[in-house]
């Protein structure tokens, strides 16, 4: 039987799940997917910026705490925590074992960076524009598959880095691994693919974002504990997590990490496999024990997709608060003093929200509620730092120079990465393991 534990299902995720499920989860292998479309546009630019960096920001913090138990313990590590950097990801990997005095031998994997392969011609499957019109691209990264992190598993390294590698072939190659599972047999890559697409969000399955008080309560969220899959020869699994820890497992939370992300059950695409997931079965066995089984699959697309990030201008915002009564009536006046201000400057994509009103769902709906209080945020989109500085700006001279009564007044400019998608031939994108130890 084979043991995968999920440690991370996103950048940003706790870090104390990771650490128990190393310590008393008794894995083989412990998987933190942390890297998302913009994750890793963003770390292109953190690369060119240094190119020492461009990996995770989180990824010291993390092995700091992970690599004693990792080694004591026996479990092998695979991520994605490399983003636009495996290499330099795995050198810092072996600085910080170095520091602990611990040997270890890193597998970095690299080649799924296309940025030079781009064209400007290439549609994007978003709006069937040419690449060109988006204007300056900074990162095009291919979604590698467990084809890739194969060579890496078979140098017997104690750490397997990646950078844009599909969520669930991160735990589809260690089985692949483990088993010795062929490429011609199909059903039990898909069925593989279907554990890893379960296990890839983390909390996700333990009743994270799938709690709703009243209508779908999970106990312990403030512990929720992160799942593992015990995986027997033929692919059937049944996703578990360390007694004791916050969250729960049934078929709720199961089902609706089945369905996440999928636009089609019939053929979910991924580098590895095009599976079906109408024949998938779920068999609740125990209290946070779900059984997995029936995931059928076809053959490898022909093509791999691509996320490109292009450098999409600017974002300016400012944010004021009124109180008391008629709060809500001078909020929106001060958005109308706004708006006719930055218009006469050819301000043209211009938002206002009245936070607590519409600024969720974008509407309210008709509804007429009166808040005791309202938040007025503007936000606006340019081209230029400059002309973004100059949102916050205007909010915040709302202090003397719009309704009575405002207050906390912040301003902000964000740069914005834009993420559109291509596809390009599997053949074209070629991957290579490097070794850094000690």
């Amino acid at each position: 039987m084979l043991r995968i534990g999920s440690g991370a299902g996103f950048a940003g995720d706790r870090l104390e799940p990771a650490v128990l499920l190393a310590e008393q989860g008794k894995l083989d292998y412990l998987v933190l997917e942390c890297l998302a479309e913009r994750t890793i546009a963003l770390a292109q630019r953190r690369k060119l910026q240094n190119p020492a960096l461009g990996y995770d920001s989180l990824l010291e913090k993390r092995l700091e705490l992970l690599l004693p138990i990792l080694k004591k313990n026996g479990v092998r590590l695979v991520t994605n925590m490399g983003a636009a950097n495996p290499v330099a990801a795995a050198e810092k990997i072996v600085e910080i074992a170095k520091r602990q005095g611990i040997a270890i031998k890193v597998a970095a994997v690299t080649g799924d960076d296309v940025l030079e392969q781009m064209h400007p011609e290439q549609r994007t499957l978003e709006s069937n524009e040419p690449l060109s019109v988006y204007g300056q691209l900074i990162s095009a990264n291919a979604y590698i598959g467990a084809e890739a992190l194969l060579p890496a598993l078979e140098t017997g390294a104690d750490i397997i880095v990646a950078g844009r590698v599909a969520d669930p072939s991160l735990f589809l190659a260690p089985m692949m691994h483990h088993y010795g599972w062929s490429w011609q047999e199909q059903d039990k890559l898909a069925q593989g693919t279907v554990i890893g697409h379960l296990l890839e969000c983390a909390g996700q399955i333990t009743g994270g974002y799938f709690a709703d008080p009243g209508k779908k309560d999970v106990p312990g969220l403030a512990e929720l504990g992160f799942p593992f899959a015990d995986i027997d020869q033929d692919g059937t699994a049944v996703i578990s997590k360390i007694e004791g820890t916050g969250g729960v497992i049934h078929l709720g939370t199961v089902k609706e990490q089945l369905l996440y992300e999928v636009t089609n059950p019939y053929a979910y695409l991924t580098p590895d496999s095009t599976v079906d997931f109408s024949s998938v079965r779920l068999r609740e066995i125990s209290p946070n024990r779900v059984e997995v089984s029936g995931g059928k699959g076809k053959e490898q697309p022909a093509t791999l997709k691509v996320s490109v990030g292009y450098h999409a201008g600017f974002i300016g915002e400012g944010e004021i608060s009124y109180g008391g009564s008629h709060a809500r009536a001078r909020a929106q006046l001060a958005g109308e003093v706004i708006c006719e201000r930055l218009a006469s400057r050819s301000f043209s994509e211009i938002r206002v929200d009245y936070i607590g009103s519409n600024s969720v769902h974008r509407t309210s709906f008709g509804h007429q509620h009166e808040p005791y209080e309202a938040r007025l945020r503007v936000a606006a989109k340019v081209s230029s730092q400059a002309e973004a500085e100059q949102v916050g700006e205007e909010v915040e001279a709302l202090y003397t120079n719009g309704p009575a009564g405002g207050g906390g007044a912040r301003k902000y400019v964000h740069e914005v990465i834009g993420i559109v998608s291509v596809l390009i031939p599997r053949d074209q994108v070629q991957t290579q393991v490097t070794i850094r130890e000690c």
